[in-house]
């Protein structure tokens, strides 16, 4: 079926509960045109998801929705539909409810697909794309997963702006932070991730996003780091440059006080001589009379 559809202009199959187990998929006859796949109340396992992948992989895919409800995925098949979709920018639709097999465990690994938390990095290079996902209620996962797809359906897939929002609204809040390190299993300071000479612009981004209270956690915390980052060494060298560029100027400032002076005492002794020589001359004519 699906290599009779890889020129088909067909866009959307459905095949619900048509008892099917397994899947190949022939990466040479991809469909070109399906955007939607529907296979709900089947018996798709982690073998499945391995095919299905080859649907989700590379520039070329047009899969846009992907139903995979009642069916017998578990957190391997998760692990492998998650890797797939690490760098996908088609798929906007994502259900996995009725699998009863996925644990914490795999609802996680969907959580850190849409918002990776262990550094800002993996939080920028996080599926900004999908903008449903959904699998059998955990009330916490699920909060966090609707909060990171709204960011991406806010931004509209412009990938820069909803990274730089997820950035700003889970690693620059000390509290979404928290519960996110948490469920993900992270632990290590955030502001190690920033440059100092970017501290004052991430700063300003919690001030203007989170309030002052926030702004204040965030200096309280990254004041450390800023501090530890700092070359000791080169400061000294700086200090002492600065200290030898004043003395230099000092000395030149002595230096041309010091011609004045000369100026002047040379000017005081050839006026001290003129006033000697015209005494001398008026003792003399007092004599001669």
């Amino acid at each position: 079926m699906f290599r009779a559809l890889r020129d088909s202009p067909i866009e959307e199959l459905y095949c619900n509960r048509c008892g099917i187990e397994s899947i190949e998929i022939d990466t040479e006859h991809i469909p070109k045109h399906l955007t939607w796949l529907s296979l709900i109340g089947n018996i798709i396992n982690a073998n499945g998801c391995h095919e299905l992948a080859k649907l989700l992989q590379g520039g070329d895919s047009t899969l846009k929705d992907l139903y995979l409800t009642d069916n017998t995925i578990d957190d391997e098949g998760v692990a492998i539909l998650v890797a797939a979709l690490q760098n996908n920018t088609s798929l906007t639709a994502l259900s996995l409810r009725g699998n009863d097999a996925i644990s914490k465990q795999g609802k996680v690994s969907l959580l850190r697909l849409v918002c990776n938390i262990s550094s800002i990095e993996s939080t920028l290079q996080s599926n900004h794309t999908l903008r449903d996902l959904w699998f059998k209620t955990d009330e916490e996962i699920q909060r966090h997963i609707d909060i990171a797809v709204r960011i991406n359906n806010r931004n509209d897939y412009n990938q820069e702006a909803a990274g730089r929002e997820k950035v700003i609204q889970t690693q620059l809040h000390s509290g979404t932070r928290a519960a996110l390190c948490r469920l993900q299993g992270i632990d290590h300071v955030v502001y190690g991730d920033i440059s100092p000479l970017h501290l004052p612009e991430v700063l300003s981004s919690i001030g203007r996003s989170h309030g002052q209270g926030e702004l204040y956690n965030a200096l309280k915390s990254s004041i450390a780091g800023v501090i530890s980052t700092v070359n000791m060494k080169k400061c000294i060298q700086q200090l002492r440059d600065y200290h030898e560029a004043k003395i230099a100027e000092h000395r030149a400032e002595v230096h041309n006080l010091n011609a004045k002076l000369a100026a002047m005492e040379e000017k005081e002794e050839a006026e001290g001589y003129a006033v000697d020589d015209e005494i001398e001359s008026r003792s003399n004519k007092r004599r001669r009379k």
